[in-house]
Order: structure tokens, then C-alpha cells, then sequence
């Protein structure tokens, strides 16, 4: 975007801005401000002379102007498309603390006078900032903080450069120290910084669905927040999701004759395991929902945004809607049962193959194609995700023919994902990607391993990007059937260099903005240098009541907002004389398109240590 309306504070001799008029084009607005008062500025002939070309060039000058007040100090000016602030610096021998302090006000500031998709730029002296980008990188303690003080005020960094002098030719920098001398400005760095979408964007949303001749209404899980009914693969979708999914599909269509299914919406009744495939329902890892009969008419309550969702092909009936224990999902329960619908969101599409085998329109050698959302509890880590996108191919072979069928399907599976995923274009270097199906010990299924190294440290084990199960067919003992699920989004991750699926699930529009249609590219962040914020927790266990450590990872990613990115054990402690049981963990925040300020990272902890004593009966320590 080319600004049109420039706003400079905190400039010294003026210096900065009669240099850049002359690089402007014509149509752009400056304002530029200084916290000194006219009087001060009349024994500087340098700064005389660049407010004579500056009101020659009709740019608005003011003084006296409170960098951390711009609102009241500007007086109604407002939508300013970008904010330069060169070498800020509370003056004299300020220490880190009071700049950090001056750095949070002027963000917060910023946030009253800066329009919609504007930019905010801070020059820094070499290392101030804190960031990877100075070279060398201060410790953090020891530096500004730049990231973690603008998120204070809703912004993220979305780029860094090196600050050059010559282009702005004549530009003097100033104010060191309070002193008519410049900063050092080798190895300076601008940052600039974009406004985040509010955390508040992330709230759990109310449904609407129609089973059979009733609308019923239910809640988003606050774990899943955000991550319900996003269609991002279906058409006019650009997300990488969907065009990993259409290329797959399309190479194997080169091969096989494909046969597209509509996915149903993730609804389930419990007992949904299939015959064929056993446990593809995991009770413990799955999310329950409470399904309320409702009026699709009725006005929502208390502002909540309703969805209305396709018809949802689950029957009800006096078994959908049952008494079951507290504690299977049931929140708030006390000690006996509580009244609930029990459904669940789908955790593969294994729990559709059955039905998919036995529809008469299934036509064996040719590969049935389901793809959809699914969603499960799991532990907190870099590549397990409580929401992904999964693809299932389903063929059914004659058992005369299997082995040399399925070795055909493996062929040319594994020579697709080869050719998307081997060469990723990584600074101009090529960084390898090894695929193998690793033959599992009961001799017939695969599970699909990729490594690659573009994710870095994290990334120390292969990732499991899908499986390949076969069957024997209940009814026709002449045929059996195959399996093939794929993780989209982990795929999509390895194609586009990815390194954190929860970007895959933002509502930032700068996020497809970054993406070409059908084309495949590296994904380039428009959120550096997330800080990262460490809070310990201990607790004294219930000895009745046990503990649930999924129920645990689950409750901190509901109450982060997705925010915890690492929960580490970090210890067991046992008193000898009562032997009651403690433990401690670490949990370690940050985000990835949002603002994390240190006192939003404090509240989510906060929230989540009360958690945990209501939900999971423990005594913190």
C-alpha cells in the first residue's frame, strides 16, 4: 500500500522530514512533530533551516506534541496510513526500563491516530530491539523488547530493515542523550510493525443444525475455537489446504478412476466405530457436543453470532439423547449424571469408510475420495493438531489381485508426494524431503513418514502425514479394501514451509493474501519474532479423583487461545508422610498471528490455574 497521509513524531532538528518530501510522490500528506516547543528550537540554525523548507513545501508542523498522547496532542487528525519514530529514547542515561516504558505508550498511543491496514516504523540502534534480526541479538532482558512492548498496543511485527541514512539524503540524526549529537546508527534496524486482529475474534461461536425435521443449536468447544465450519476446501477456496488436496487428487485421478464424495458435517452419535475398522472412534480423545432444541427463528442471546450449518445426517432418537457419567465431557456436573445429547466431532474419516463400502453405488477399482474436517484432544506439541483437514481414498480390490493393486497405489502415492514435497525452495538452497511408507508389524499396513529439515530443531522425528490400512470385507470374502488417509494440513505445512499449523487456522485475510491460486510457494510470515512468555504451575492431585493430562493439555489451549505452544513436565513430588502427589509444569506462550503482550500471557495463566482447580480438582500450590 503507498501511504498517502505520513505521520513523524519524536523528530529532533526536523532533518528527517525535509529529507523525505523530496522522496515522496505527489499526493502524499506529512505531518511532522516534535515534543520540544517552538521557543527551544530557535538557537538550532539546522533545524531553522528545515522548518523554512518544510513550510515552503506546505507540510504541517507541530510542537509540544506527547508521542504517547498523539490523540489528544493531534486534535482529531486520525487514519494516518503510516507513524515514523526514529530512534526513540527517553533522554539523558535512561536505562532499558524506562525506553521499554516509553516504546508501550507510544504503540498504545499509536493505535487512537493510525488508520485501517497502516503501518507503524521504529528505528533502533543496533541491538535495541531484541529481535533475531540484530546482529549481534542482545539478551532479551538486556534489550527493549520492541516485539513484546508493541503488542501492548495490538501490533506485530511484519518486516525489518536495515535503516539507511541515504535514502534519506541530508537526514541528521539527533538527541543522544539530550545532547546535540547523533545515535550510532551502524547496523540500525526499522521495524515495522501492522495491527493484529483482537483476541477477542477468537471466542467460541454458537451453531445452528437441522437433524431430520428439528433445528437444535450447540456451542463451539472453546478448544476448538474458530475451527468449526471454515470451508477451506471447498471451492472458491485459495487455501493451501485445498490446493495440496486438489493436486493430490488430480495426480491420482492420472492413474485411477476417482469417484468424489460429499463429506457429511462431523456429527456423530456414539458407537460410530466401524465394523470394518475398529476403534476409529476414540471416546477418550473425542469432543462431545451439547446439542439444545431450538427455533432457527429465534433472535441469538446475549450477541452470540449463530451459523447455520447444512443438514446434519445423524438420527435422533431416545438413544442420541441420554443420561451418561459426569466427566465424559460433561462440564459443571455435579456427583451423579447430567442431561446431554450424546454426539461427538468426528476424529477421522475411518468412521464414514463402512458406510462408504456398503452404499450400492460403490464401484470397486476405482478410488472413492472423502475429505474433511476432523478433530480430536490431543497433547500440546508442534505437530499435533486438535483440528486438521484429512483426505481418505477407499478402493476395493479383488483379493486375487491386492498385492499387485496395492503395490501400484503405493507406487504412485509415494511418487506425488515425492514430487510436492522433495525440493522446497529454501533462500535460494534446495532442502530435501524423504518419503517412506514403513511397513507395519502386522505385516499389511503402512504408516506414511516424512522428514524434512526446513521445520528446523522442533522437528527431530519423522512426521506421520497419513496411513494405509487394508481390510478384509465382512460380506464378500473375495474382496478386500484400502485405506489411504492423509493430514492436509501437515502436508500442506511441508509444501509451503509452514512451521506452525495454527497459522493454517487464523482470520488474518493478510495470511491468503499470501498465496496464488492453485500455485504452490513458500509461505512467507507477516508476524516475526513472536516473544515467547515461560509461567510454572505445581498442584496437589486429588487422590480420588486422579488426573487426566489430555484433560489437562486441553483445558490450557482452551483458556490460551491456542497461545500454549510447549506444556513440560518438569517434575513429581511426593510427601513421604501423607504420600500425596505433586507435579509441576512449564508452560511456554506464544503466538503466531496475533499480539501476545506479557500481561495478556499473565491473565491467560491466571485463568488457567482456576481451571484446573474447578475442572480438574486440584490444590495449586
Amino acid at each position: 500500500m503507498v501511504p498517502r497521509r505520513l505521520l513523524l513524531v519524536g523528530e529532533g532538528n526536523f532533518s528527517f522530514a525535509a529529507s523525505l518530501i523530496d522522496t515522496l510522490e505527489p499526493g502524499v500528506t506529512v505531518t511532522a512533530t516534535c515534543l520540544q516547543h517552538r521557543a527551544d528550537l530557535q538557537g538550532d540554525p539546522v533545524a531553522l533551516e528545515n522548518l523554512r523548507r518544510l513550510r515552503e513545501r506546505g507540510v504541517e508542523v507541530r510542537f509540544a506534541v506527547d508521542c504517547t498522547q498523539l490523540a489528544q496532542a493531534l486534535q482529531g487528525h486520525r487514519d494516518f496510513d503510516r507513524i515514523h519514530f526514529n530512534f526513540p529514547h527517553c533522554g539523558r542515561k535512561a536505562g532499558v526500563a524506562k525506553n521499554r516504558a516509553l516504546l508501550a505508550k507510544f504503540f498504545q498511543s499509536c493505535t487512537n491516530v493510525l488508520g485501517k491496514d497502516g503501518e507503524v516504523h521504529v528505528a533502533l540502534c543496533r541491538g535495541q530491539g531484541g529481535t533475531p534480526a540484530d546482529k549481534p541479538q542482545r539478551e532479551w532482558h538486556n534489550s527493549w523488547q520492541v516485539v513484546a512492548m508493541a503488542a501492548l498496543g495490538g501490533f506485530i511485527l511484519s518486516d525489518v530493515r536495515p535503516f539507511s541514512c541515504e535514502a534519506v539524503p541530508g537526514y541528521k540524526c539527533t538527541g543522544y542523550r539530550s545532547q546535540d549529537k547523533p545515535f550510532h546508527v551502524e547496523g540500525a534496524l526499522n521495524h515495522i510493525f501492522t495491527k493484529s486482529l483482537p483476541f477477542e475474534g477468537s471466542q467460541p461461536r454458537t451453531f445452528r443444525v437441522r437433524l431430520e425435521d428439528q433445528w437444535f443449536s450447540f456451542a463451539e468447544p472453546e478448544a476448538l475455537a474458530g475451527k468449526l465450519n471454515r470451508r477451506f476446501l471447498e471451492a472458491p477456496s485459495c487455501h493451501p489446504v485445498r490446493t495440496i488436496n486438489e493436486k493430490l487428487i488430480a495426480e491420482l485421478g492420472k492413474t485411477f478412476p476417482l469417484k468424489r464424495l460429499k463429506c457429511l458435517f462431523p456429527l456423530l452419535p456414539r458407537g460410530s466405530a466401524s465394523v470394518l475398522l475398529p476403534g476409529t472412534c476414540d471416546l477418550l480423545s473425542a469432543f462431545w457436543i451439547s446439542l439444545h432444541e431450538d427455533n432457527p427463528h429465534s433472535e441469538a442471546l446475549s450477541g452470540e453470532v449463530i451459523q447455520e450449518m447444512e443438514e446434519v445426517l445423524v438420527s435422533v432418537s431416545e438413544r442420541t439423547f441420554t443420561k451418561r457419567p459426569a466427566g465424559d465431557g460433561c462440564r459443571g456436573a455435579h456427583e451423579g449424571v447430567c442431561e446431554e445429547a450424546t454426539l461427538c466431532l468426528r476424529s477421522s474419516l475411518l468412521v464414514h469408510g463402512e458406510a462408504v463400502l456398503h452404499s450400492p453405488d460403490f464401484l470397486p477399482g476405482a478410488l472413492h475420495i472423502l475429505s474433511g474436517p476432523v478433530f480430536r484432544k490431543c497433547h500440546i506439541s508442534p505437530f499435533m493438531m486438535p483440528a486438521f483437514h484429512e483426505t481418505l481414498f477407499l478402493l476395493g480390490l479383488n483379493k486375487n489381485m491386492e498385492e499387485s493393486c496395492l503395490s501400484s497405489l503405493l507406487d504412485h502415492l509415494k511418487g506425488i508426494l515425492g514430487n510436492l514435497l522433495t525440493e522446497t525452495l529454501l533462500e535460494g538452497s534446495i532442502v530435501s524431503t524423504s518419503v517412506e511408507f514403513v511397513l507395519q508389524p502386522n505385516g499389511k499396513d503402512y504408516i506414511i513418514h516424512v522428514k524434512s529439515l526446513s521445520f528446523g530443531p522442533d522437528c527431530t522425528e519423522n512426521l506421520i502425514i497419513g496411513s494405509v490400512v487394508t481390510s478384509a470385507a465382512v460380506t464378500q470374502e473375495h474382496q478386500c479394501f484400502v485405506f489411504v488417509s492423509i493430514n492436509l494440513d501437515l502436508l500442506a505445512m511441508l509444501a509451503y514451509d509452514i512451521s506452525d499449523w495454527r497459522i493454517l487456522w487464523t482470520f488474518d485475510g493478510r495470511f491468503l493474501k499470501r498465496f496464488a491460486p492453485g500455485k504452490i510457494e513458500r509461505f512467507k510470515s507477516y508476524s516475526l519474532y513472536p516473544p515467547r512468555y515461560v509461567h510454572d504451575i505445581s498442584f496437589w492431585l486429588d487422590e480420588k479423583k486422579g488426573f487426566d493430562e489430555l484433560e489437562f493439555h486441553t483445558i490450557a489451549r482452551a483458556v490460551s487461545q491456542d497461545t500454549i505452544i510447549s506444556v513440560q513436565f518438569l517434575g513429581r513430588f511426593q510427601r513421604p508422610e501423607t504420600e500425596q502427589v505433586s507435579l509441576c509444569y512449564r508452560l511456554i506462550y506464544q503466538t503466531c498471528d496475533k499480539a501476545l503482550s506479557p500481561k495478556l500471557a499473565a491473565a491467560m495463566q491466571s485463568r488457567f490455574r482456576e481451571e484446573i482447580q474447578r475442572q480438574l480438582h486440584v490444590l495449586l500450590r
